[in-house]
C-alpha cells in the first residue's frame, strides 16, 4: 500500500477514535467503526426477551418429507453432523495492534477463504450427504461472505454490517450441489451467530468484507409424510457469550447458538438438536451446554444432539487443554448416550482438525469433538466418521473441511 494511502486511512481512524473518546465511547466506537458490530435496537431487544423463548415457527414451518435407505427398517432415523468450516482462520484479526495490521489481516483472511475453495469442497460434502442419505443434517460454520466497494465501515461507524455483494454463500452452494445430484434437501432451521464487517485493500481500493456465521439443519423433502415429517423448528443464541478484547477492535462478542427440529418418523415423535459450542472459554461452554439441557433438550420425546461440542470424549486419547472441558461428561450425566460408544460400534475415530489451508497431505485429526448423542428410546446400529481419509479429498487435494463428519443410524425402540 502506498504511504500516502496508509497515512490517509490512519488519519481517518485517528479522527474517529478522537471523536469517540470525546463522547466517552472509545471501545464501543472502535467496534462499531471498524467492524460494524454494534447490535441494533431490535437485535438487543430480541436477545433480551428471547432468552426464555423458543423461536417456534409452527405457522410457516416447511412440511418436510423424507426417509432413509430402502433397506432401513421402520422407525430408522439417519442423522449426520458436519462442521463444514468457514474456510479461514479468523484469529489474526483479533491480534492486530494497528489499523494497518487490520487491513492486512482481513486481506489474508479472505485470501484463505478463496484458497480453500468452498465450491470445490461442496462437491465432496454433497457426495457425502447423497451417499448416506440422512433424514437430517446438522451443519456448523455455514458461512456467508459478502463485500462492498467502496468501504463505509470506517466512514460510517454507527452503521450495521451492510455489505451485500455475495462472494460465497455456503448454504446456497451446498444445496445446489445436492440438487445436481438429484437430492432434495431444505434448510428447515437456521440460527445466525457472528455477523461482522471490516475493511481491506482490495483490487480496486478500500472495500469491506462481511462475514456471517450460521448453524443450519437440513432435512429431506422428497418422500411421503407417512414416513418422515418435520413438524416444528426452533433456534436461538445462547445467553452465555464469549467476548474477545482486541487492542484495535475493542470488545467483540462472539455469539453462538443452536437449532432444533421436532419430527415424526413412522408416526413416532423425535427431536434433533444441533449446536456449535464455544472453544475458547471452558466455563462459558459448560454454561452453553447447561442452556441446552434446560432448553431444547428438556423434552419427554426421544432426543438426538448432534454437533461440534468442542469438548473431547475421554476415549479419544490425549485431550488438548482447550478441549478438556466438562460439557461432554455433563451431557452423559444427564442421561445422554454417545452413539459411537454403542456395542455395535467400533472404537470411535477422531474428528478434528486439519490445517487451516486444508492442504496437509496426511490427516492431522487428533481429537474427537463432533458427536451424535441420544437419550430416550433410541439405539444406534452404526456410527461412522467421514471425510477423514486421503481418498476423501477434493480434486485439487483439499480436505472437505477441517473437521471430519459423523453419521449415525438410529432406531426408535418399540414402545
Amino acid at each position: 500500500m502506498a504511504d500516502q494511502t496508509r497515512e490517509a486511512l490512519t488519519s481517518i481512524v485517528d479522527t474517529l477514535a478522537s471523536r469517540r473518546r470525546m463522547l466517552g465511547g472509545l471501545v464501543g466506537g472502535t467496534v462499531a467503526g471498524l467492524l460494524g458490530w454494534q447490535e441494533s435496537d431490535a437485535d438487543r431487544k430480541r436477545r433480551k426477551t428471547g432468552r426464555d423463548k423458543r423461536h417456534h415457527q409452527q405457522d410457516n414451518t416447511p412440511r418436510v418429507n423424507a426417509q432413509g435407505n430402502s433397506n432401513d427398517s421402520p422407525a430408522t432415523l439417519r442423522v449426520m453432523t458436519r462442521n463444514i468450516y468457514f474456510g479461514t482462520d479468523l484469529a489474526p484479526v483479533f491480534a492486530v495492534k494497528t489499523f494497518e495490521e487490520l487491513l492486512d489481516a482481513v486481506a489474508d483472511i479472505f485470501a484463505l477463504v478463496e484458497a480453500t475453495n468452498f465450491p470445490e469442497r461442496a462437491k465432496v460434502l454433497a457426495k457425502e450427504i447423497a451417499t448416506f442419505n440422512p433424514h437430517l443434517v446438522g451443519l456448523q460454520e455455514v458461512a456467508q461472505w459478502r463485500s462492498q466497494f467502496p468501504a463505509d465501515s470506517v466512514s460510517h461507524p454507527d452503521d450495521q454490517p451492510n455489505a451485500n455483494t455475495v462472494e460465497y454463500d455456503f448454504l446456497a452452494i451446498l444445496l445446489e450441489e445436492l440438487a445436481q445430484r438429484g437430492k432434495s434437501y431444505e434448510a428447515v432451521a437456521i440460527v445466525q451467530n457472528t455477523d461482522a464487517e471490516a475493511p481491506r485493500i482490495g483490487p480496486t481500493g478500500l472495500e469491506d468484507i462481511r462475514f456471517t456465521d450460521r448453524d443450519v439443519i437440513l432435512a429431506r423433502t422428497d418422500l411421503p409424510a407417512s414416513r418422515f415429517e418435520v413438524t416444528d423448528t426452533q433456534s436461538d443464541n445462547f445467553d452465555a457469550t464469549f467476548t474477545l478484547d482486541s487492542d484495535v477492535l475493542g470488545l467483540i462478542p462472539i455469539p453462538r447458538g443452536w437449532t432444533a427440529v421436532d419430527a415424526t418418523l413412522d408416526g413416532r415423535a423425535v427431536r434433533v438438536v444441533s449446536t456449535h459450542l464455544e472453544p475458547l472459554a471452558p466455563n462459558l461452554q459448560v454454561a452453553q451446554g447447561n442452556e441446552l439441557l434446560a432448553g431444547p433438550l428438556d423434552t419427554e420425546m426421544p432426543v438426538v444432539l448432534v454437533g461440534d461440542l468442542n469438548s473431547a470424549a475421554d476415549s479419544s486419547g490425549p485431550v488438548p487443554p482447550g478441549n478438556d472441558t466438562l460439557t461432554y461428561a455433563n451431557l452423559l450425566a444427564a442421561g445422554f448416550v454417545d452413539a459411537a460408544a454403542g456395542k455395535n460400534v467400533k472404537k470411535p475415530d477422531l474428528t478434528c482438525c486439519q490445517d487451516a489451508d486444508l492442504a496437509n497431505r496426511n490427516s492431522n485429526l487428533t481429537v474427537r469433538i463432533d458427536f451424535v448423542l441420544t437419550r430416550g428410546d433410541l439405539v444406534a446400529s452404526a456410527v461412522k466418521v467421514i471425510g477423514d481419509k486421503r481418498g476423501d479429498k477434493t480434486s485439487s487435494g483439499l480436505w472437505p473441511s477441517d473437521h471430519a463428519g459423523v453419521t449415525a443410524v438410529l432406531h426408535l425402540k418399540q414402545s
